[in-house]
């Protein structure tokens, strides 16, 4: 008589029960389970900070996941069948700490062990984000994490338009966009948010028209204002995280100072003519705008508040790359740009890299900062690539 496959690969792994997991899980802070089941079972309920990689991916994705083959790895499937494979799979790849859950997640719920489900999106929105659904980094969970996300944008111009766009598409569900101009028929050439029947209306009600009408999911929110050292307590706390299309040197250093105060990740983004930059700044897990340069270049520097031109393209190349980090950040996947500097430029197609380092002499995130108000700064105005451009030499190239 032929022997059962599973039971030989049974005899080959580890196996452990729901109760015995559950207590190793209390133990052992490192220690992960990784349900291997289909997406419409995991979107049906599933332990609290599992992670979910399907069967059929798990030779390719957990490596990418766990690279370390030491770390400590439960397989857990319905009913302890797929996990054994699972578990057989990566030991197969030198996986040397990896187990599987007996009676999966039956058991587990048997055992009085509690289920996460996720919250239930609508027929329409299960539609809308269809793509995101089968993304298993994103899912029915991250899309819900989206909706429930709150970003602020600095700026309806050039890149605030297409990180808005591409924010609203994306079902991030609370925008919102300060900005005190009116659409001019300058703007018109990059900045697609806005059109020819809106000249003369405030940006960040051009803005709302157009997120609204792209994605009535998302909630915008209007602030027809200059961000000032008098407000912007009264509004950056309260979102996630900031996307800086700032194009002047006293908003950049206002935000940054007071995303250091409140610990709030800014996604920053710079244009000028061909060359766009992009990074994030975290802060105290990387280096702040301050630690590039501690204060704005002096007013001989500066001579006009007139842009020098940009390439229209430019700043939707610069401001989906903005948008790309901010959903990065709110899913919590990936490698954000946090101590890296991207460089575009548009002439070459070309990018590049350079590391950036947190300055410990910092006034604003350093260890002894000195910068304990907020400081509006006045006479700085001309473009801040312009500045950025004669000082990246601070920064090394990455390796």
């Amino acid at each position: 008589m032929a022997q059962d496959p599973i039971a030989q690969l049974r005899r080959q792994i580890k196996e452990e029960t729901a109760r015995d997991v559950a207590a190793r899980r209390a133990r052992e802070k490192t220690l992960r389970i990784v349900d291997v089941r289909e997406q419409h079972e995991w979107d049906a309920g599933h332990i609290g900070g599992a992670e979910h990689v399907p069967l059929a991916t798990v030779a390719e994705e957990v490596p990418k996941r766990f690279p370390d083959k030491t770390a400590p790895l439960v397989m857990q499937c319905r009913s302890g069948v797929r996990s054994v494979k699972a578990a057989f799979a990566l030991k197969q790849l030198g996986y040397t700490n990896v187990s599987s859950m007996a009676g999966g997640i039956v058991a587990w719920e048997e055992a009085g062990l509690p289920i996460e489900e996720p919250s239930r999106l609508s027929t329409e929105q299960l539609q809308r984000y269809s793509r995101h659904l089968l993304i298993p980094q994103v899912g029915i969970e991250g899309q819900q994490k989206l909706l429930d996300s709150k970003v602020l944008l600095i700026g309806a111009g050039g890149l605030g338009s297409p990180a808005a766009y591409y924010l609203a598409a994306a079902g991030v569900g609370t925008l919102a966009i300060i900005d005190s101009d009116v659409v001019d028929r300058t703007n018109l050439q990059r900045q697609i948010l806005h059109d020819t029947s809106r000249i003369g209306m405030p940006k960040v009600e051009s803005a709302r028209q157009t997120l609204t009408r792209l994605n009535p999911d998302v909630k915008v929110i209007a602030y027809r204002d200059r961000l000032t050292a008098a407000n912007i307590d009264d509004i950056l706390p309260f979102y996630d995280l900031v996307v800086d299309g700032a194009d002047n040197f006293p908003t950049r250093y206002l935000v940054n100072d007071a995303s250091v105060k409140h610990h709030k990740p800014v996604v920053h983004g710079s244009i000028f003519r061909f060359e766009g930059q992009i990074t994030v700044f975290k802060p105290f897990e990387g280096p702040c705008y301050r630690c590039l340069f501690h204060e704005p270049p002096p007013p001989e520097l500066a001579p006009s508040c007139e842009e020098a031109g940009v390439l229209g393209v430019l700043p939707g190349i610069i401001g989906s790359l903005q948008a790309n980090e901010a959903l990065k950040l709110l899913l919590g996947i990936g490698e954000p740009l946090v101590g890296r500097f991207l460089l575009f430029d548009a002439l070459d197609t070309s990018f590049r890299e350079v590391k950036l380092h947190r300055d410990p002499k910092c006034p604003a995130c350093g260890d002894n900062p000195t910068i304990t108000e907020y400081i509006d700064y006045e006479g700085f105005c001309a473009s801040p690539q312009e500045w950025l451009r004669e000082h990246t030499t601070i920064a090394s190239p990455a390796d």
